[in-house]
């Protein structure tokens, strides 16, 4: 049997990861983060479970790097959804539909997320993590800002406080007051972005997640990759 080329064991390697962080996502989606295992996710994912720790230091790292992924995900198919704009307004409405709109639709992954941060270990800084930042920051500079060292951080911080405020047990407030403020912050009209009141009853929310995790057979650039962890015959 002739051996893999190291590009093929790449994208082995890197389907691998995308499967786990899936998973994660929808494990703890359905599940929560304590009811969740390691083994629960590998199985999912159709991984070995050893393979997890070559990835991932921990649980709490996986689990933010699948939260991560989901929102640079999510944002960016906001930004780009038709018809495509470059007005820095209607991106920063966007932007805080997408993330307010998780909070709705993924309470119980978000309330995760954010005890998460809170926790001992903190923040993890991860790819996933830091491609959210640049689109964030992105956001930003097109809205207008001539400091983003200091303004993308307040609008983590206000994206994180209002996310904060929605999944909260049992007190959590409802997306429009939270939307109005943010965007009376911002000096955006009610009318941009996405408002709640043009959404089917019911939210937006979409189980598959699939599309924002690339673990199919055409992600690899025609690639002919084995389907399974390296598995051939």
């Amino acid at each position: 049997m002739t051996p893999r080329s190291a590009s093929v064991n790449e994208e082995l390697r890197r389907r691998s990861r995308e499967r786990l962080l899936q998973a994660a996502v929808e494990l703890v989606s359905e599940r929560g983060y304590d009811a969740t295992t390691l083994a629960d996710i590998a199985d999912r994912a159709g991984s070995a479970r050893g393979l997890v720790s070559y990835y991932f230091p921990g649980k709490r790292q996986l689990v933010q790097s699948a939260v991560h992924r989901l929102m640079h995900r999510t944002l960016e198919e906001a930004l780009e959804r038709e018809p495509r704009t470059e007005d820095g307004r209607e991106r920063m409405a966007r932007a805080i539909d997408a993330v307010l709109g998780l909070a709705r639709d993924r309470t119980v992954l978000m309330r995760q997320h954010m005890a998460g941060l809170l926790d001992t270990e903190g923040f993890v800084q991860c790819p996933e993590q830091q491609r959210l930042a640049e689109l964030l920051r992105d956001t930003v500079a097109r809205h207008g800002s001539c400091d983003t060292a200091t303004d993308y951080p307040m609008l983590r911080a206000s994206l994180m406080g209002a996310v904060y405020a929605m999944v909260l047990p049992n007190v959590g407030m409802p997306l429009a007051p939270l939307r109005a403020e943010l965007f009376r912050r911002y000096g955006l009209d009610r009318e941009q972005g996405l408002p709640p009141d043009t959404e089917e009853p019911g939210g937006s929310c979409d189980v598959d997640v699939s599309r924002f995790f690339a673990t199919g057979a055409g992600d690899a650039a025609g690639a002919a990759v084995p389907p399974a962890d390296g598995q051939s015959k």
